[in-house]
């Protein structure tokens, strides 16, 4: 279908500018005519060629620009479209003249007809190329739009893709380090191993369930966060304490679902469980203007190996939340006094 015809909004606009170009030529072409007949002869007829010119949309479509067709042969059917759409015209108006003064007994309408006959022809001419050139850039409007639609379907489809990957790397490391914890559990305590298994059953139903959606709530993530620290719970038993201070209002923002997996799982490993004593993980979530920033402390032992680098959860847990927001630097990570501190800033999203 044709796309001002399509659109209510650009067909009001069209016919609206046609009316405008009507007024210009009762002014122009007027004459001695009176106004009342130069009026309902000018006006009618600018909007029967505003439908007419619409044939240019077609034209344009079959001998785009840039297409096999040559300069000379788009200029040469241009013009035989704007004579013929022109003539066309002539004769309709020549047909109206008759219908006005047949109607009011006035012969005013032919004269104002016969006495432009040649000028209505060289103006419907013009009026029918610049709707040719009116077409070919709304032409080009739609491509560009359709080209730009195209660009971030694909940008989204290859987002997407990235994102299921790096989960597929994230829930694998998950599960060898909760399974490498039962194994080693079942060696001292068979009862709390059983235990364990059935938390991490509940946590994988859980994280099954709430991991299939794009975002869930911070509240939701925190349970899940609660499930996993559950399950170490049982292997490390009064060694790990767990205190959390949420904000109301970033407790209802949404962010991706296991964003807090990563963090919790490196406090516990690599902080917690090196440590004699234990320690407190400490977990918070504040929200500021249009920003929510989720932090996760834990003690860690100063004289412990080093690795390169975050390590593989929050390395994982980084390129996420970059692919998905844009921002490398959403997620830090510092180690000040024997204390491991890891924060994340994200964009407060609210469920509609």
């Amino acid at each position: 279908m044709h796309p001002i015809l399509d659109h209510r909004r650009r067909l009001a606009s069209y016919v609206l500018a046609w009316l405008l170009i009507g007024v210009l030529l009762l002014v122009g072409l007027r004459g001695d005519a009176p106004w009342l007949i130069a009026a309902t002869f000018f006006l009618p007829l600018c909007l029967a060629f505003a439908f007419i010119s619409l044939s240019a949309w077609y034209v344009c479509r079959v001998f785009p620009i840039g297409g096999r067709s040559n300069t000379l042969n788009l200029l040469l059917v241009q013009l035989v479209a704007a004579a013929f759409a022109s003539g066309l015209w002539v004769a309709l108006a020549g047909v109206w003249a008759g219908a006005l003064d047949s109607l009011t007994g006035n012969p005013g309408a032919e004269a104002v007809y016969t006495d432009r006959r040649l000028l209505l022809l060289i103006v419907g001419a013009f009026l029918f190329w610049l709707g040719a050139i009116s077409h070919y850039m709304l032409i080009a409007f739609e491509a560009s739009r359709e080209a730009e639609k195209r660009a971030l379907e694909l940008s989204l489809l290859t987002r997407e893709a990235e994102l299921k990957a790096l989960r597929a790397q994230i829930d694998p490391h998950f599960i060898f380090n909760s399974l490498h914890s039962i194994s080693a559990l079942t060696a001292t305590d068979a009862a709390a191993a059983r235990r364990m298994c059935l938390l991490l059953a509940d946590f994988l139903r859980e994280t099954l369930r709430l991991g299939s959606n794009s975002r869930i709530s911070l509240a939701d993530e925190f349970a899940l966060a609660d499930r996993f620290l559950a399950i170490e719970q049982v292997r490390l038993g009064s060694r790990l304490h767990v205190t959390r201070e949420t904000d109301p209002l970033a407790a209802e923002c949404l962010v991706p679902p296991l964003l807090l997996q990563p963090l919790v799982e490196n406090a516990v490993v690599h902080g917690i469980a090196q440590l004699v004593e234990g320690g407190t993980i400490l977990m918070g979530a504040v929200r500021s203007g249009g920003m929510i920033t989720i932090t996760v402390e834990n003690p860690c032992d100063p004289d412990r190996a080093r690795t390169r680098g975050v390590g593989l959860g929050l390395e994982l847990l980084r390129n996420r939340l970059t692919t998905q927001f844009g921002a490398y630097d959403a997620v830090q990570a510092a180690e000040l006094s024997g204390r491991f501190r890891v924060e994340v800033r994200l964009p407060a999203v609210t469920p509609a």
